[in-house]
């Protein structure tokens, strides 16, 4: 068992902060922005600071998981003194809208330039076991519920094919004066995550939302895992 997963279930915890599930998924090669906690708003800007601005700060808590729409993010941050009242505005707001939930403080990590937004995911079927999910992401995945599943284990042909299968398969090839994406390093991703799963029978769920798909290479912004209960 991963010293992260042991760590949670130590604390009764089935929910991963964002930090730890990245920590834990960036080793298995898929690329992940890179994200710091800090505890103050000092710290916050300390270490906006030294990554380069602009940067989006996010509330860490294993317990508030959907944090864009409990007003625990802030995009786009261009200097010290927006990060310490963006860290100030964050907690406050967590302790006001999940006033039992477990705060750690606030994540913050480089805003990255935009790209196409995928999702890519695994969740335990009931039935089948562990599931291969990739579709567009973001909000898209809710909105549209474009997605395409494989039971796993998958072969690169399979991933391939997944990628392929979503309605907006179209977005990623270049529209519109866009240029297309890295699909080859998406395939890869998908590769990892299912082989990943398999080496963590632990993990429940997980997903990468979103993945920003560029012309050269893509990049995990925001990571989720949920453990099985025990």
């Amino acid at each position: 068992m991963h010293p992260i997963i042991t760590r949670a279930r130590n604390e009764n915890r089935v929910f991963l902060t964002e930090i730890e599930a990245k920590e834990l998924l960036g080793q298995s090669g898929i690329e992940i922005n890179h994200t710091v906690l800090a505890v103050s708003g000092a710290e916050a800007a300390s270490v906006s600071r030294e990554m380069g601005f602009p940067v989006v700060l996010k509330i860490a808590s294993p317990d508030i998981l959907h944090k864009q729409d409990s007003g625990g993010v802030a995009l786009g941050l261009q200097n010290e003194a927006e990060v310490a009242r963006a860290y100030d505005r964050i907690i406050s707001g967590a302790k006001r809208n999940s006033p039992s939930a477990q705060i750690s403080g606030v994540s913050v990590q480089k805003m990255l330039p935009p790209g196409a937004e995928v999702i890519i995911g695994m969740h335990k079927d009931a039935q089948f076991g562990p599931v291969l999910l990739f579709g567009l992401g973001g909000i898209w995945v809710e909105v549209l519920e474009d997605t395409a599943l494989r039971v796993i284990p998958v072969t690169r042909r399979d991933t391939e094919a997944m990628i392929k299968e979503i309605r907006g398969y179209k977005l990623l090839t270049g529209y519109r004066g866009q240029p297309p994406v890295d699909t080859a390093r998406l395939a890869e991703y998908l590769l990892k995550v299912a082989g990943f799963a398999g080496s963590y029978p632990e993990i429940k769920e997980l997903d990468l939302n979103p993945v920003l798909a560029y012309p050269d290479g893509a990049v995990a912004v925001d990571a989720r895992v949920i453990l099985e209960e025990v």
